[in-house]
């Protein structure tokens, strides 16, 4: 069950020029630094309230009053975005499921994960990558090599999967574009990503 499971979440620290730049433009990069903020508060605190042995965040960066109780942090290592997750797995003895900043409309639902009957979780994104990644046996192998923020990671990353027993999550829209930013804020219209974004846009008016 879940509160066996090591709960990684991997970030970068919300600061303007460093974050979410393709929602520049419509958005300042100040602006899309704080829609950064909001959609990680509201995934560590979804993170937060899920059972889990250990809630980690896996960060580029410092933590700021956005990081809540109860989740540690300890910084990514170095590399290409393969080898900081496999760094990120690495760091578990136990079973792992790892999910990025970019999806603030997940719940404590969709992070309840169970391993008795399979090995791996997969997470498809919409962009052709993936939001999550769960191993029973974390094994840094799996993610090294794997090109990264391509239209095919998630598929290279899936078939790396092959020899596994795979529980298929549902396919979730991470938020890149400004379009991304509305169908995503429609999924999760109490969250704080939902009213940042509501509020900016106003503003642009």
């Amino acid at each position: 069950m879940t509160h066996d499971v090591t709960l990684l979440v991997i970030a970068k620290e919300p600061r303007p020029g460093r974050v979410k730049t393709r929602l520049t433009p419509p958005f300042t990069p100040a602006e899309a630094a704080d829609l950064a903020e909001a959609a990680l508060a509201d995934t560590l605190e979804t993170v937060a309230r899920t059972p889990a042995a250990r809630r980690v965040l896996v960060l580029d960066g410092s933590p700021g009053p956005w990081l809540p109780a109860g989740i540690e942090v300890v910084p990514q290592g170095a590399g290409g975005l393969d080898e900081r997750l496999a760094a990120a797995f690495a760091g578990c003895d136990g079973p792992a499921l790892l999910i990025g900043m970019d999806t603030p409309q997940v719940t404590p639902e969709l992070l309840t994960v169970d391993f008795a009957g399979c090995d791996a979780y997969f997470g498809p994104a919409a962009d052709g990558g993936f939001w999550a990644l769960g191993l029973a046996a974390p094994d840094p192998a799996l993610l090294r090599g794997v090109p990264m923020s391509t239209p095919r990671t998630g598929t290279a990353q899936r078939l790396r999967l092959a020899h596994l027993r795979v529980h298929e999550l549902p396919r979730l829209r991470d938020v890149d574009t400004a379009h991304d930013a509305a169908l995503v804020a429609a999924t999760a219209p109490g969250s704080r990503f939902a009213t940042r974004l509501t509020r900016l846009t106003a503003s642009h008016r």
